[in-house]
């Protein structure tokens, strides 16, 4: 059974359902949408085992420092950890917002509908996963192997033919431990005679392209594993 995704409003209780509010405008564009006020306990979102959130949106409006608190408990609870999260606040406020907060992007109030869902399914994008035969996308990277292509946030990262068979082996493994042997015989061939070196250059290689998108750790003595990101 597919598990039910909604999309998480956190907001100062009172104002949560008022007209103009985001819970109000999602739902009426059919989003399924779940309240919690500031001071709730996040687990209360979850109303059964099943339900998975897709998104967070905090209105701060004119409090971001309250908007930052908020994220840091939704953060505790581990179903929420790498859940997209946006901040909206007013005009007037945007200067408050400190780049460490955590928050994936910001939306203004008043909301504009459009661009409130458009900018909830981006933030959704940029955390999820899947895999196909042609695509693989592991947080920002997503991987075309038909046009042989890599991008970071849509934007297009060259890369040798070498590194691009390296990543799409490690994405592929994600969550999974990959020796330097293993990974010598699966990109380079059994055929290859050069050591193990050669991976860990590679690895140096597309750590330096692809930076913070990579979440690609080192386990010595074993190899490498690829993060959820």
């Amino acid at each position: 059974m597919a598990r039910r995704s909604f999309i998480a409003i956190v907001g100062h209780g009172p104002d949560l359902e008022r007209d103009e509010g985001a819970a109000s405008v999602l739902r009426s564009l059919g989003a399924d949408v779940r309240t919690l006020d500031l001071w709730d306990d996040p687990p209360r979102l979850f109303v059964d085992d099943e339900s998975k959130a897709r998104a967070i949106v905090v209105e701060a409006l004119d409090r971001p420092d309250l908007a930052a608190a908020a994220l840091r408990a939704l953060r505790r609870e581990p179903r929420l950890e790498e859940v997209g999260a946006l901040v909206a606040v007013s005009v007037a406020q945007i200067a408050r917002i400190e780049p460490s907060s955590g928050f994936d992007d910001f939306l203004l109030v008043p909301y504009v509908p459009a661009e409130l869902y458009a900018r909830v399914r981006l933030v959704e994008w940029r955390r999820s996963e899947f895999a196909t035969e042609e695509r693989v996308k592991v947080g920002a990277i997503v991987i075309d192997r038909a046009a042989h292509d890599v991008s970071v946030g849509g934007m297009h990262v060259p890369l040798t033919a070498k590194e691009f068979a390296l990543l799409s082996y490690v994405c592929e493994r994600r969550g999974k431990v990959v020796s330097r042997t293993e990974l010598l015989r699966r990109v380079w061939g059994s055929q290859y005679e050069g050591g193990a070196r050669t991976v860990d250059i590679h690895v140096r290689r597309l750590r330096a392209k692809l930076g913070a998108a990579l979440p690609l750790v080192t386990l010595r003595g074993a190899g490498y594993r690829l993060e959820s990101p």
